[in-house]
């Protein structure tokens, strides 16, 4: 092969981003399931929510090269609104101006005008917990609970969970113990942990899009995005949403667990939520539970399924994922297999 046609090969492998949503797709699938279906959850547009679900399914593997041109684009955006936080919007357009350029600066400002009032680190505020506290454990503990101090109490309680419990009592405590930081200072800490964290992100970047991705990211949606999004593939792509079908668990799919599974499951699921989430379910689901309970469970359930009367489809949505996701969990530690029945194993009348 010659040198001109290496040249148009690599071209060719480069991937052309026509929209938006397909950088958004991207981002999305590096940034990792977890993350992910936390940000869909709060995508409203229907529309915009099903373009970005159909980029995530048809997106192929993405060069490093790619990818880091996308953080790096998303990272301007969130620069400008820091420069908006800090200053107000003269401030970051004059900074703005003096990185890329009058008109970059005024299309970065267009993007960010109603970005403002943001705390320091807002861009660890959507990572996953368990990432987060792999990343910094082994930094300062002083450090550690600056960033804590300024992320969401929800999201700095779940980074403490995951960390070594004599971390954890240090961090705590300098949380606690803490006095107002210099502003410059802490300005110049947040640019040092944005750049390591960006870093991280660049390190775990090339992973391939496709279904598998898509499947991966809805089974951490709630019931409800997760519902929407499989009925609205059903109807734009049948032969695709059967694909990340198959790779999926969700609440019907508790059948295909064996009696032991079943019974270990039950051990970790209050019969209320249980009694919730099978309303309305059809009735080989209610059998393949109740067959697996003792006589008395059997009727403390049926007796919460009557007390209940109609409950919201809400109520219900969520108590199904609360039992999906202890599925998984399981799954993840070894203690319930899944198995799904394959092509070959198929019986045929």
């Amino acid at each position: 092969m010659g040198i001109e046609e290496v040249k148009k090969a690599k071209e060719e492998d480069k991937k052309v981003f026509k929209r938006p949503t397909q950088k958004v797709a991207a981002l999305l699938i590096a940034l990792g399931p977890a993350t992910s279906s936390e940000i869909l959850k709060n995508i409203k547009d229907e529309d915009l929510l099903e373009q970005i679900t159909l980029d995530i399914a048809n997106l192929g593997k993405v060069s490093d090269e790619d990818l880091t041109s996308i953080l790096s684009e998303f990272r301007t955006v969130f620069q400008a609104k820091n420069y908006i936080t800090q200053g107000g919007v003269a401030y970051a357009k004059q900074l703005l101006a003096q990185a890329y350029g009058e008109t970059e600066a005024a299309s970065l400002l267009d993007k960010v005008n109603s970005m403002v009032n943001t705390n320091p680190f807002y861009f660890l505020n959507e990572a996953d917990p368990s990432q987060l506290a792999n990343t910094f454990s082994s930094e300062n503990p002083q450090l550690l609970a600056l960033i804590l101090a300024y992320l969401r109490p929800a999201l700095a309680a779940q980074v403490l969970a995951f960390l070594p419990p004599d971390i954890q009592a240090v961090v705590s405590l300098k949380i606690a113990d803490m006095t107002p930081t210099n502003p410059e200072i802490l300005t110049t800490i947040e640019d040092i942990v944005q750049k390591k964290f960006s870093a991280l992100l660049v390190q775990d970047f090339s992973n391939a899009g496709g279904v598998e991705s898509l499947a991966n990211i809805l089974n951490c949606c709630d019931r409800s995005t997760e519902k929407n999004i499989m009925e609205w593939l059903d109807i734009e792509n049948q032969q695709m949403a059967q694909e990340v079908r198959d790779l999926m668990f969700v609440f019907e799919d508790i059948i295909i667990l064996d009696d032991r599974g079943i019974q270990r499951l039950l051990r970790d699921v209050e019969t209320k939520t249980l009694a919730l989430a099978l309303k309305g379910t059809k009735e080989e689901i209610k059998e393949k539970i109740f067959k697996n309970m003792s006589e008395r469970a059997r009727q403390m359930l049926a007796d919460d399924m009557e007390y209940l009367g109609p409950v919201r489809a809400k109520e219900v949505q969520e108590a199904q994922t609360g039992i999906v996701n202890t599925i998984r969990t399981l799954e993840a530690t070894g203690e319930i297999t899944i198995t799904r029945a394959s092509v070959e194993d198929e019986l045929i009348e």
